[in-house]
């Protein structure tokens, strides 16, 4: 038996040009899971502002990450989040809900230190069979 397990994407970049050690997006399965985004811009750096548009950047990205494989929006299943500001998260759940809307699929939302200067992480898996 063969695993059935794909990996998407190059391995991306981060400030300065430096090479980051994770897939954005792995199949595995009928299931793809995406690394966790935040709101960083093409060139490797952190989009400047509040959670508004961290929050937006970082959803563009987490739908950018999803259509590697062939996924979108409507496929996610589960997202997981961490805001670094307990007090965004009515903010965050506002522009959350913009890409969601009223069928939103189950979530996590915990308050945590970031590993760069960002206000949210946002992380997905999907479920879109082969």
């Amino acid at each position: 038996m063969t695993k059935d397990i794909t990996r998407f994407g190059n391995i991306p970049s981060g400030a300065g040009g430096q090479r980051l050690p994770f897939s954005p997006a792995v199949r595995a399965g009928d299931f793809v899971f995406c690394s966790g985004q935040v709101a960083m811009k093409d060139n490797g750096e952190i989009e400047t502002g509040g959670i508004e548009s961290q929050t937006r950047r970082t959803m563009e990205n987490v739908k950018k990450v999803l259509a590697l494989a062939g996924c979108d929006l409507s496929d996610v299943v589960k997202v997981s989040v961490w805001l670094d500001d307990t007090r965004d998260f009515w903010t965050f759940n506002r522009i959350y809900t913009e890409y969601f809307g009223d069928h939103p699929p189950a979530r996590s939302c915990v308050q945590s230190a970031m590993m760069v200067d960002c206000k949210v992480e946002i992380e997905v898996t999907a479920y879109k069979p082969v």
